[in-house]
């Protein structure tokens, strides 16, 4: 094990939630180390930015609401705030079985989604969910519809996440095969998760299609890759996005992982061993 990962890395991230330019209301939410949006909102004016350290077990979200009549506000605010509920409850599970965690919340999210479907007449109503876990050595991605997670480190880039789509559609959007607010009578609810290594400068990309629908993978994987810090980057994509159109509302969290801060004894060690070489000089 490199001795990086012996202590607690941080993680530095950004996000922002925007209405985009057509749309008159904001379909999408976000769980964000404890940060989420009202389910009435015009999306975020400005993109925030923080730290956190790793041996908090942070989790991450993006949410993007799916039904007429606001109900697609309510199922990504349900679903974010469910996430979250879930999250302060069992986050301890993600150091134990990160993937069962996923599994488990995925479910939580779901029920909380179809009991407020059920008790309000709503036929159809639903959210995509795109969740990052972190657990060590290792981040776990866990996407339902066709909100996307994307890796990068240096020139390096893959989506990471698999789009459950049905098919391809001549005319407008294809239907979603998983999301969020599936009836257990319909179908199985299963979530595509994914295990992927943790090394300083990676970076993850949690983001609805409001980004994906406006940008290419290409397009994005030559911002994402710049050195350019995390918010910086998410105000390049969004400006791109927007550029582009901005069709639908747009939501991101970027987050990279960094270096640990060298705790007094890790310092002290550090002293020793540049001492040993210089005796044995």
């Amino acid at each position: 094990m490199a001795q990086w990962q012996k202590t607690a890395y941080r993680i530095e991230y950004a996000y922002v939630c925007h209405i985009g330019k057509i749309r008159n209301n904001n379909e999408d939410n976000f769980w964000c180390c404890g940060e989420l949006l009202p389910a009435q909102n015009q999306g975020m004016d400005h993109i925030r930015s923080g730290s956190v350290s790793q041996k908090e077990l942070p989790l991450l979200a993006v949410f993007d609401g799916m039904g007429g009549e606001s109900c697609g506000e309510m199922a990504s605010y349900i679903a974010a705030s469910s996430c979250g509920e879930y999250y302060e409850q069992y986050r301890e599970e993600i150091s134990e079985d990160p993937e069962q965690f996923l599994k488990n919340a995925c479910i939580r999210m779901n029920q909380a989604v179809c009991d407020y479907s059920a008790e309000n007449k709503i036929r159809s109503m639903g959210t995509t969910a795109a969740v990052l876990a972190f657990a060590g050595n290792q981040v776990y991605g866990c996407n339902l519809g066709d909100s996307r997670i994307y890796q990068a480190e240096d020139s390096q880039f893959r989506r990471v996440s698999r789009d459950h789509v049905l098919g391809g559609s001549l005319f407008g959007k294809s239907p979603l095969t998983q999301y969020v607010g599936i009836p257990e009578e319909s179908m199985a609810l299963e979530p595509s998760i994914v295990k992927m290594e943790v090394h300083p400068g990676m970076r993850y990309l949690l983001c609805s299609d409001g980004l994906t629908d406006m940008l290419s993978d290409g397009e994005i994987a030559d911002i994402l890759t710049r050195e350019l810090p995390v918010q910086e980057t998410v105000e390049l994509l969004l400006e791109r996005a927007l550029k582009k159109g901005g069709r639908d509302n747009a939501t991101m969290v970027l987050c990279e992982i960094r270096e640990p801060e060298k705790t007094w004894f890790h310092k002290m060690l550090d002293r020793m061993h540049k001492r040993d070489e210089g005796d044995e000089k």
